[in-house]
């Protein structure tokens, strides 16, 4: 029911107030104001009843799919417990170890590369230069906020066991 078709029907009623003298209103006839509320009232609960009833399926559904989720999400916790059960328990590897050129290990300590570098005599600048990185990334390293990766690490390892850096102490005065 259109919002101009509601005005009609209340003009029509106040109309109807308006015009019937109160005089000739028997009790036993029913108040047409009455009658016409009764049936917009009918008629707007219609409509309103197929709205909700569609909002009430989707709302079942969703509740539906949520305790679907919810037993899938739980299947997989108790999976994952069971998996971490059964998995052998390995030792945690050590964040200071990394390979370096396949074989070889390097362990790399960030105090013994800030007594390396302050005994050949370069800033962090220059030695971030020589593997490869920035003078913040070697203070960084140095103070343990940050761990040298990949190729840093490598160029530190070969820089710290090469003939190089025996040279670079040698030349130092």
């Amino acid at each position: 029911m259109g919002k101009g078709e509601r005005t009609e029907i209340l003009q029509a009623v106040r109309y109807l107030q308006r015009a019937v003298p109160s005089a000739w209103q028997n009790r036993s006839m029913p108040n047409i104001a009455s009658v016409l509320k009764a049936e917009i009232v009918r008629l707007a609960r219609k409509e309103l009843r197929s709205e909700v009833d569609s909002i009430r399926k989707a709302l079942a559904a969703s509740r539906a799919e949520s305790a679907a989720l919810k037993r899938r999400v739980s299947e997989l916790e108790r999976s994952v417990r069971q998996s971490a059960r059964a998995a052998p328990a390995r030792p945690p590897s050590s964040p200071a170890v990394e390979e370096v050129d396949g074989a070889d290990r390097f362990r790399f300590r960030a105090s013994g590369m800030a007594s390396n570098r302050k005994r050949l005599g370069l800033s962090a600048a220059d030695f971030g230069l020589l593997v490869g990185a920035s003078g913040q990334s070697v203070y960084a390293w140095e103070q343990g906020k940050a761990r040298p990766r990949g190729r840093n690490l490598a160029a530190i390892a070969a820089f710290a066991g090469s003939a190089s850096a025996r040279w670079w102490s040698a030349w130092q005065p």
